[in-house]
């Protein structure tokens, strides 16, 4: 069984009269014969390829969560055909399937075992394809046992289903970390390459130092997700200051490259913004400079820029803002001098993506060449520093005493007096993107933010509605540290 994404590009020559309605870059999957039906009917690999056609309209509408879905139903159907037990057996074999299938992810083959989290992460997407094929009926059997069970929120009950086929796993605070200052600083000198103590790293020769360095920093400093600081626009960086100073420069993060499609405005230091001109102005000027990269073709069609400013730019002939264009358009858009419009980029300005990588194996050079106690660090551990940074200084009046000395004409007085009149939890709230204060302190409360957070209370209404969004929205701040 195949998994591919699909490309709607030269539809005319199958033969068909009219386009295929399949969300362009869907993840599918196909049997070895290419068939989608036989003498039985429809067969399961199409069920599931018209489930993940209706993902966007059901609450799954990022295409970077896509194939995790589509490759969790595949690897259940692989698995159970080694038993011969079909998508659609009925609730004896499938259910004796799935404990077949708990020992295999939790003893089998090393590389074949979930840590619970992404088992947990399994099950759901599962249940979720099984709760959609009994409602279409393509069955009426499920693998699962759920339980009934009476949850309390702020004084009123709910009743709710439980799959039992759910692990156990620590709680998140436990499981779920920040950098301490010491560990942050540690691995920011990394990125640039520099020992701990500061000095030029010996015995180490990696490239594109100056854009990890620069990018790492950003990330640490202004707490964007991955999404959102990998297919920022070069252009889109804020400009920095005429002259140094200590309120921070605010960085809008446009809403079509942000998780859930909010537009939110976070901010960075001057320190890291001019690191990060820096590198734009030199290495990354360099690499694009009479570049002539090309998206491949099965990113789909090049889109090719003149007359580019801060907010848009003619793109193909057609004036669009860069507000209004997504991951998948962005990567594939070309500056008008060459190369890459995105902020990073590599090679002879392709445009660069792989930060997982960066970010694992700086951490893993740091653990073996200094600290052993040095943690794995994920893109996503920098918004969870920033988070925890930012509340600190916050609560200890930081900034606070940094607006006072701004004067009502200058450039910052707008922003100072933002941060004397908002109370820190809402200022971060704002920062990170959430919908309620109420979020931003379950969510530090997963970070176990008890010397800086006990005296705090959010100043909204802790109603059970506000309080079940709040501890939804909190929970998928953690989405991005998933493996499936």
């Amino acid at each position: 069984m195949k998994q591919a994404f699909y490309a709607s590009s030269g539809w005319e020559t199958w033969g068909l009269e009219f386009k295929p309605v399949i969300p362009e870059g869907m993840s599918l999957i196909f049997d070895e014969d290419l068939l989608f039906e036989d003498d039985q009917g429809l067969r399961p690999s199409a069920v599931v390829n018209r489930w993940a056609c209706e993902l966007p309209t059901s609450k799954v509408p990022s295409d970077n969560s896509w194939p995790s879905y589509v490759r969790a139903v595949r690897e259940w159907m692989e698995f159970g055909d080694e038993y011969g037990v079909v998508l659609f057996e009925g609730r004896d074999r499938l259910k004796a399937l799935l404990s077949a299938y708990s020992v295999h992810r939790a003893r089998g083959p090393i590389e074949a075992r979930f840590r619970a989290s992404t088992w947990n992460q399994h099950m759901a997407i599962l249940g979720k394809f099984y709760l959609w094929a009994i409602r279409n009926g393509y069955t009426t059997d499920l693998p699962f046992t759920y339980e009934h069970a009476t949850g309390l929120f702020e004084g009123q009950q709910k009743e709710m289903k439980v799959n039992q086929s759910r692990r156990r796993q620590a709680k998140g605070h436990v499981t779920i970390k920040y950098l301490e200052d010491d560990f942050a600083d540690i691995f920011l000198k990394g990125l640039a390459r520099l020992e701990p103590d500061g000095s030029e790293e010996r015995g180490y020769r990696g490239r594109e130092m100056a854009r990890n360095a620069a990018v790492g920093r950003f990330v640490f400093a202004s707490g964007p997700r991955k999404q959102e600081f990998t297919y920022l626009l070069a252009c889109e960086v804020p400009a920095l200051p005429k002259r140094r100073t200590e309120i921070p420069t605010p960085v809008p993060l446009p809403w079509a490259i942000t998780k859930g499609g909010k537009y939110r405005t976070t901010w960075v230091d001057y320190g890291t913004l001019a690191e990060l001109h820096n590198y734009l102005a030199f290495e990354r000027a360099t690499a694009v400079a009479g570049s002539t990269w090309m998206p491949p073709a099965r990113w789909g069609e090049p889109l090719i820029v003149t007359d580019s400013d801060v907010r848009g730019g003619r793109v193909n002939g057609i004036r669009m803002q860069w507000e209004d264009l997504g991951p998948g358009e962005r990567r594939r858009l070309v500056a008008p001098g060459g190369g890459s419009m995105l902020l990073s980029v590599c090679g002879p300005g392709r445009p660069f993506t792989a930060w997982n990588t960066v970010f694992e194996r700086a951490s893993d050079r740091i653990r073996e060449r200094y600290e052993p106690r040095f943690p794995h660090v994920h893109p996503h551990r920098g918004r969870h520093t920033f988070a925890m940074q930012t509340m600190a200084k916050l609560v200890s009046g930081y900034y606070a005493r940094l607006a006072q000395k701004v004067q009502p004409g200058d450039t910052d007085a707008a922003l100072a007096l933002y941060l004397t009149s908002h109370e820190p939890l809402l200022i971060l709230r704002d920062l990170l993107g959430h919908s309620s204060a109420l979020t931003t302190e379950k969510y530090l409360n997963r970070l176990d933010t008890n010397r800086i957070f006990a005296d705090l209370h959010a100043p909204e209404d802790r109603s059970a509605v506000r309080s079940r969004q709040a501890e939804r929205e909190a929970e998928a701040e953690f989405d991005d540290e998933g493996d499936i």
